[in-house]
């Protein structure tokens, strides 16, 4: 009969030499796992990806995240009742064992200082995937591909109501 605590310990050596080694690899992993000497944390990159979203999108001036063709999907899924848009869209990841990387697409709201709201988009998902994974965060690398035009969102009734009657 082996001891419980020496076959556990084994047990997470071997995890461990076979988790760096597909890292050395350099082939992409589905999740990352933390150890501790009481076991070992995975989290998945969808889990990185949702966090990093929504870190985003609660900075002002943040209008929407995603390139044109993830916004245009978005909008059609929030048109079925019951639907939402993915807390990842415009969000790509990549998880190591200990680190993160983070690449976002946006659209800004137009009069944002974008070097501001980009340093502020990046401190604030740092510090939320930091927190909740315990992940160190190397880089969030942010491509605004759009700024968003308040007067743009109507039905195009506004720009021609004065001149047609």
């Amino acid at each position: 009969m082996t001891n419980p605590a020496t076959a556990n310990s084994a047990e997470h050596s071997a995890f461990a030499a076979g988790d760096s080694a597909k890292s050395a690899a350099g082939a992409p992993e589905a999740s990352t796992a933390q150890a501790s000497g009481q076991g070992s944390t995975a989290i998945a990159d969808v889990v990185v990806q949702k966090i990093s979203g929504i870190a985003a999108r609660e900075v002002p001036g943040v209008y929407e995240l995603g390139g044109g063709a993830a916004r245009a999907f978005g909008a059609v899924k929030g048109r079925i009742p019951g639907a939402s848009a993915s807390a990842g869209q415009g969000v790509s990841v990549e998880v190591g064992q200990k680190q993160a990387a983070v690449d976002l697409q946006m659209l800004v709201e137009y009069g944002v200082s974008i070097p501001d709201l980009a340093q502020e988009v990046r401190n604030n998902v740092i510090d939320a995937v930091e927190q909740m994974t315990g992940l160190e965060v190397v880089e969030v690398n942010i491509n605004v591909n759009d700024v968003h035009i308040p007067s743009e969102d109507g039905d195009g009734d506004q720009g021609t109501g004065d001149r047609v009657q």
